[in-house]
């Protein structure tokens, strides 16, 4: 019994010795629903619009750089779909979710057709990557990738078999690489456009993997249950540091991360929960008045330089200011 008592105030001081963000940098934005948001991409040909994809049929839109949002209806659409990626190439866009659901437009999102998805699709469309004019690369949950060069028209198998239900999948977006964990956290998958297939690595941690996700320069990061982060220098070589816990959360874990520029690293999580490194995981500090956001925070994006924001529940939205 002591011995536990020793160990809960030594995670409470821990806890206590992270250091508050002195400005913290992210502002709330009101959005036009209480559904989950999902993903967010910003059309190239108009910088400052921009669409989020979430739960139930989401679909919103911005065109001022997302500081006001406005919701959209397409005839394609369905409350019922679980639109999870969004993605664009020039004004060319696409949108994936369930059930097998895939829309796609030409002119930044004024109108949106839908591309009809084979009934022996492996799995649930999980990601999509829009890569030039007509081309697009789709993941499914189960870890099948196909790639399309005529719109949607055909699609070509990318791996030589599917790998099994997935919780979290991230691109590389310098070599097309993917990073996925298993849907119980036990393990995760490497692919490398070369090989066509995936390659398993076992979890090195007693906590399960949460979420994974490529950093700078060939780095990757990795978050486990119960506030925790590891780091590898080379994502190909399955060696990573040894878990580190940078503030300890007691009732929420870490969710999400992704890299600022080549040295900030922002991470999001349950009960509002903020983290900031200056330094590549070295130090950290925490945005403590966000706590008070009655959401948790599933994802953080950089989708354009100095341009950031933050999904969540409940139709949370905060947006990067901190180059304004």
């Amino acid at each position: 019994m002591l011995r536990v008592m020793v160990i809960l105030l030594s995670l409470l001081l821990m806890a206590a010795r992270m250091p508050a963000m002195r400005m913290i940098p992210w502002q709330v934005v009101e959005v036009p629903t209480d559904n989950i948001l999902l993903d967010i991409a910003f059309t190239e040909s108009d910088p400052d619009r921009g669409w989020i994809v979430g739960d139930k049929g989401t679909l919103l839109e911005t065109r001022d750089g997302g500081i006001n949002w406005q919701e959209r209806r397409i005839q394609s659409s369905n409350p019922d779909y679980y639109l999870s990626a969004i993605s664009f190439s020039g004004s060319e866009g696409w949108i994936v979710g369930e059930p097998k659901v895939m829309l796609h437009t030409n002119n930044g999102g004024d109108t949106w057709s839908q591309i009809l998805l084979s009934s022996q699709l492996p799995g649930e469309p999980l990601m999509i990557t829009a890569l030039g004019p007509e081309t697009a690369e789709l993941v499914t949950n189960i870890g099948a990738i196909y790639r399309t060069e005529d719109a949607g028209a055909y699609w070509h198998s990318q791996v030589d078999d599917a790998i099994g239900l997935l919780r979290n999948i991230d691109r590389n977006p310098e070599d097309g690489s993917y990073l996925a964990v298993s849907s119980r956290g036990s393990f995760y998958f490497l692919y490398a456009p070369s090989s066509g297939s995936w390659q398993p690595f076992n979890r090195d941690s007693s906590r399960r993997i949460q979420n994974m996700g490529f950093g700078p320069d060939g780095t990757a990061w990795k978050l486990n249950q119960g506030a925790e982060i590891a780091f590898t220098e080379d994502y190909m070589s399955g060696q990573w540091s040894k878990p580190v816990r940078p503030g300890q959360t007691l009732s929420f874990g870490y969710l999400g991360a992704a890299f600022q520029n080549d040295h900030d690293l922002w991470v999001v999580g349950g009960g509002g929960t903020l983290l900031h490194s200056p330094d590549q995981g070295q130090t950290w500090e925490k945005a403590r008045k966000l706590s008070k956001v009655p959401a948790n925070f599933y994802a953080i994006t950089f989708p354009q330089p100095g341009r950031g924001f933050i999904l969540g529940q409940r139709g949370t939205l905060l947006r990067y200011i901190g180059d304004a």
